[in-house]
């Protein structure tokens, strides 16, 4: 709302506007209280027992639940719990620091934050703390942000987010963090320490199965630590299955939903069916946001059989001309050079979650680059230029805009 406020002074709207961090945790307690009483209540109406408590397996078919004096068995057990945020134990001070999950329980808004991370839930918090006028730090120890998307894509975000006023340290990692009288000293490898009010630390997720009883039942894990399953998302137990990111397979919501649908109509319809992971459309809400789909450049040059026809622009969205804003829109088409099917999208820039979500359909139904082109603009939009798109890009070069 920050950034939407000062577009609006372009337009020539005076906007007086102050955040109330107390408010927006309570309307946030509102709403989620909303949802898990909707979610309980559909569980209630399809006949499911819920019972909230931490279960352990003993055996393949028994479940206790701790606390409850209360064991369940069954036939078939499906493991849903999901993952949980990863934090190194052994880095003095860790104890300070807090991950994604207590971020919006702190008792008032920071001034001054440190994210340490740099995939979807670092930059994501990076963004909205920023946007409410925290001073925000982004350190990551790898060579850029969002480590497996295109670089372009990680390259031209990591510049627009340090345009939102977000400081970006990376190869860069903490070797401590102590507390002081006046906040928390983030003491990092490369010799620079920086104070802050509150240190986040999203590192990464890890599956959550400890002390989950896996051994008991015959469920073994993956080098990864990830329950380790089949196709059809089976354990090495025959009667017990897995999915989302206790799997470790892609760790998406949508995705989770759709391996659930195809377990539901392998076990209890005969209809035997496993998710298509090719193709998946995903979204990083950085601010500006990220939608991509299919195959970045590189991984299309190291799969696809011959030439790799890349197109790219840059360009400033034309909401901005009246701002002043030198923010610039990224978009890119990844195309088999061979059969000439687009078989990457790449978008950074307002909207890019909406536009990717049409996107995919096109890209998961193959069509070649001629067929977007055969489709005419829609004028004015941002969204016109992913079939405008006539210029390849030599290797090495970069496109402007």
């Amino acid at each position: 709302f920050a950034h939407q406020f000062k577009t609006a002074e372009g337009y020539g709207w005076t906007v007086e506007a102050s955040f109330d961090w107390p408010e927006f945790i309570q309307n946030k307690d509102v709403e989620i209280a909303r949802l898990s009483g909707i979610y309980a209540a559909n569980l209630g109406k399809a006949g499911v027992d819920l019972v909230h408590g931490r279960a352990v397996l003993r055996d393949a078919h028994t479940v206790e639940i701790i606390g409850k004096d209360l064991t369940v068995t069954a036939e078939k057990i499906l493991i849903a719990t999901g993952g949980r945020p990863w934090m190194p134990a052994d880095l003095p001070g860790i104890e300070h620091a807090i991950t994604s999950e207590e971020a919006f329980h702190l008792p008032e808004l920071p001034k001054r934050i440190l994210i340490a991370g740099g995939g979807y839930i670092a930059v994501e918090f990076a963004g909205i703390f920023a946007g409410l006028g925290v001073e925000t730090t982004l350190i990551y120890r790898g060579p850029n942000i969002l480590r497996g998307f295109d670089d372009d894509v990680r390259a031209h975000l990591a510049g627009e987010i340090e345009k939102r006023g977000i400081k970006v340290i990376l190869g860069c990692q903490h070797s401590a963090i102590e507390k002081t009288a006046t906040g928390l000293m983030n003491r990092l490898e490369n010799g620079m320490e920086i104070e802050t009010d509150v240190v986040m630390f999203a590192t990464g997720r890890e599956p959550h199965v400890k002390d989950l009883g896996l051994e008991a039942a015959g469920v073994a894990l993956n080098d990864n630590g990830a329950i380790r399953v089949d196709a059809f998302s089976k354990t090495t137990a025959d009667n017990i299955w897995a999915i989302g990111d206790v799997t470790d397979r892609m760790n998406l919501t949508p995705v989770a939903i759709r391996e659930a649908v195809a377990f539901h109509e392998t076990v209890y319809r005969d209809n035997p069916q496993h998710f298509d992971y090719e193709a998946v459309a995903t979204a990083v809400f950085s601010q500006p946001p990220v939608g991509i789909v299919g195959l970045s450049e590189s991984e299309a040059r190291h799969s696809c059989p011959g030439a790799v026809d890349v197109y790219v622009t840059r360009f400033r969205p034309m909401k901005y001309a009246f701002t002043g804003s030198d923010e610039r829109m990224l978009m890119k088409l990844v195309v088999d050079g061979e059969s000439q099917k687009v078989v990457g999208v790449h978008i950074v820039g307002p909207e890019a979650p909406e536009m990717i979500q049409l996107a995919a359909i096109a890209v998961k139904a193959g069509l070649t680059k001629a067929q977007w082109d055969a489709t005419c603009a829609v004028h004015p939009t941002m969204a016109e230029e992913l079939v405008t798109l006539k210029d390849k890009q030599r290797p090495g070069s970069m496109a402007a805009g």
